[in-house]
Parts: C-alpha cells; sequence; structure tokens
C-alpha cells in the first residue's frame, strides 16, 4: 500500500487578506457607486425636464441675446447671441481677476514686511489694517466702496478734472485712450527687441556674477533698456500714435476709456481684502527663516534692503507660495460677488441674465462651474510649476 503523503507547509494568505487585492477592489466598488451615482442624476434630471417640456442642450448659445451690457472687452451689442454673453462674462471676470491678483501680491508683500518693522508706528498701523480689513465680510467692503465712496462722487459735469484728460465722476473714471497708427508695427517689435534683450542681459549677467563675484545692475540696465528701445522706434516710425480724449457730450462723457465705478468697488475690495490675508502669510514666511541668515547676511555687511531681498525673500518664498496659491483662487472665486453691485462679470450675464431669458439652468450652471473649475486648476498648474522652480534643491 502506498502512504498518503500530507503537506505541512502552511496555506498561503488568502486573496481577501492581500492589502493590494483589497485596494484595488475597494477602488472599483467605489468608482461603481460613484458613476452608477451620477448616471442616476443625469438620467432623473433628463427625464423630469423632458416631462416638463424644458429643451435641453446648447443651442440656444446662437439665439440672439436681446440685451445690452454695461461694459465689453469683446465687441457686442443686444444683437448678439448669448454665446458672446458669455465669452464678455468671461473676460469680465478675467480682468478683475487678474488686477486683484496684481494689487493684492503688492500690497500684502508691502503690509507683511511692514508688520515686522522696527518701526513702532509702522508695524501697529499694518496690524490695524489687517484685523480691520480681514475681519469685515468682503460684501458689506464691496457695498462700501460703491454706495457710501463712487456714488457720492459728483455728476459728470462737475467731474474732478485732471488736466483736461482725466475726469473723475459718479459714472466712472475717463482717461484718455491710444490709438494706434500706421507703422506701431515697429513699436511692437521694439518692445519685444527689448524683452528679449533684457532676458538675455539677465541671463549674462548671472553667469558672469558665479564667475566673478561681481555683480551687474541689471534692474537698471534691463529698465533703461524696456523704455529706449521702444521710445527709439517710436520716434523712428514717426509717432504713429495719438489720443482719444473724453468730451463731455450732454448728459456724460463719450470717447476715451471708462472704468465704470462697478469695475473700481469690486477691483478696490476684492485687493484690499485678499491683501490683508497676504500680509499674514508673507510675514509667516518671513518669520520661517532662521535668524542666523539675517545675521550671517549683517555680518558680511549687506544692508537691511539687501538681506530681505538677496537673503530672507527667496528662502520664505517656499513657505509663502502655497498660502498664496489658495488665496489667489479665494480671489476669483470671491469676484463672483460682482452681481451684488452689477458688474457684468460671468456670473451676472450669463448665470443671471443669460439663464433667466433662456431657462436652460442645468446647461449654463454646468457651463459656469466648468470655467472656474478650469480658471482654478490653471491657477494651481502654473503656481506649482513657480514652486517647483524656488523651491530649494537637494544635492
Amino acid at each position: 500500500m502506498k502512504k498518503q503523503t500530507i503537506d505541512s507547509r502552511p496555506a498561503g494568505p488568502k486573496p481577501w487578506y492581500d492589502p493590494r487585492i483589497r485596494s484595488i477592489f475597494f477602488q472599483i466598488v467605489t468608482l461603481s457607486i460613484v458613476f452608477w451615482a451620477g448616471w442616476t442624476l443625469i438620467d432623473n434630471t433628463l427625464s423630469n425636464m423632458q416631462s416638463r417640456g424644458i429643451s435641453t442642450g446648447f443651442g440656444f448659445l446662437d439665439e440672439t441675446a436681446g440685451f445690452g451690457i454695461i461694459m465689453s472687452l469683446v465687441p457686442y451689442d443686444a444683437t448678439m447671441s448669448y454665446g458672446r454673453t458669455f465669452w464678455v462674462g468671461l473676460t469680465n471676470t478675467l480682468l478683475v481677476s487678474a488686477m486683484g491678483v496684481v494689487a493684492a501680491t503688492i500690497l500684502g508683500f508691502i503690509l507683511g514686511v511692514a508688520r515686522l518693522s522696527s518701526n513702532w508706528l509702522v508695524a501697529k498701523v499694518a496690524l490695524v489694517y489687517i484685523e480691520v480689513i480681514r475681519n469685515i465680510p468682503l460684501l458689506l467692503q464691496i457695498f462700501f466702496w460703491y454706495f457710501a465712496v463712487l456714488s457720492n462722487l459728483p455728476s459728470p459735469r462737475q467731474s474732478v478734472e485732471v488736466g483736461n484728460a482725466l475726469f473723475l465722476n459718479n459714472r466712472g473714471l475717463y482717461l484718455p485712450e491710444p490709438v494706434a497708427q500706421d507703422g506701431f508695427g515697429l513699436v511692437w517689435g521694439g518692445l519685444v527687441a527689448a524683452i528679449i534683450a533684457v532676458v538675455a542681459l539677465r541671463i549674462w549677467a548671472k553667469k558672469r556674477q558665479l564667475a566673478t563675484g561681481q555683480i551687474f545692475p541689471t534692474f537698471k540696465v534691463g529698465v533703461a533698456v524696456l523704455l529706449l528701445l521702444p521710445a527709439l522706434a517710436y520716434l523712428v516710425a514717426g509717432q504713429p500714435l495719438t489720443w482719444d480724449v473724453p468730451a463731455l457730450k450732454g448728459f456724460n462723457f463719450g470717447g476715451g476709456i471708462t472704468i465704470i465705478p462697478e469695475l473700481a468697488a469690486l477691483w478696490i475690495a476684492l485687493s484690499l481684502y485678499t491683501a490683508s490675508f497676504i500680509a499674514e502669510i508673507v510675514r509667516s514666511g518671513i518669520l520661517s527663516v532662521s535668524k542666523g541668515q539675517t545675521e550671517a547676511s549683517k555680518a558680511l555687511g549687506l544692508p537691511n534692503s539687501l538681506t530681505l531681498r538677496l537673503v530672507v525673500i527667496p528662502q520664505a518664498m517656499r513657505v509663502i507660495i502655497p498660502p498664496l496659491t489658495s488665496q489667489y483662487l479665494n480671489l476669483v472665486k470671491n469676484s463672483s460677488l460682482a452681481t451684488a453691485i452689477g458688474y457684468p462679470d460671468l456670473v451676472a450675464v450669463f448665470m443671471g441674465t443669460t439663464l433667466n431669458q433662456t431657462g436652460q439652468a442645468v446647461e449654463v450652471v454646468a457651463i459656469t462651474m466648468a470655467v472656474y473649475l478650469t480658471i482654478s486648476l490653471l491657477i494651481s498648474l502654473f503656481m506649482n510649476i513657480y514652486n517647483r522652480a524656488v523651491a530649494i534643491k537637494e544635492r
């Protein structure tokens, strides 16, 4: 008789106890639930819209809008389509967001440095500004600048006038508009050449400093090149530029560039509010730099301004950039409060008037959400690229 052999080796672990298999299984289950919930929501929405006789699709974008918009960066009139109102609202949103990001960044950095000033008065003024502005709701600040400040400016006939060219009243700020003539392309060419020259100069100056230790005045020379080359091209081309100066026509001004009070109020409020948060981010970033760095720079004889610019700020940026990105995202999303004072941004024009006239709520809201999501992702992408560029590289 043959003897039966018994395998005494321990049995392998069951698939259920394998962490890798379990993680894959739960991911598949979760994705299935998400897709099922999304499909159910879309199917119910379409069924309910069909039962109520509500049309779906994006054909409404080609229909005539039939309403005017007080400010537009792209050509627009009431005979154009709803699709054009989308671009008008989008460009207006991007305009106030870009202006707000620039102003808030500059003011925030100044206030952040001022908070750490050895001058008692400067430090306390910055502290009071930050604590007051960031603890007042943004919407109230927008109302303050629009209703309490800008709406109380004089009427057009009593405008505040500066040099017969700039006029300020309760309907906006009127500025001369430059009008390019034939030959102005040479000026643009000079500007492009100046930018290329400044970039090349900066690269050369950096290599020279690494090789010899000598610092070249790149900033001063760069500014001179940026001003002189386009100016020289302007003179060579025969000064191909005229100015459309605003003039009072009836009850309002015509011509020139108009900055409407809605834009001004929203821009000021967004900039001041966001700057108060950026200031604290900058302050914390500067404090994160070891004091030994500052003491070493002083031992080398560097003045405070160079210590801050060349030693402290470059090291603080790795701490500043991540929360700074969040503030930029908040500013863009807060710009949707423009509808409270009638500034024609994307929410007011497209998700407001266009939605009310067409009734295409699902499509309009989906497009608006997708736009804000795209803008936020692009800002995050660019800021992450910059963050990696300034990060400390390990050897």
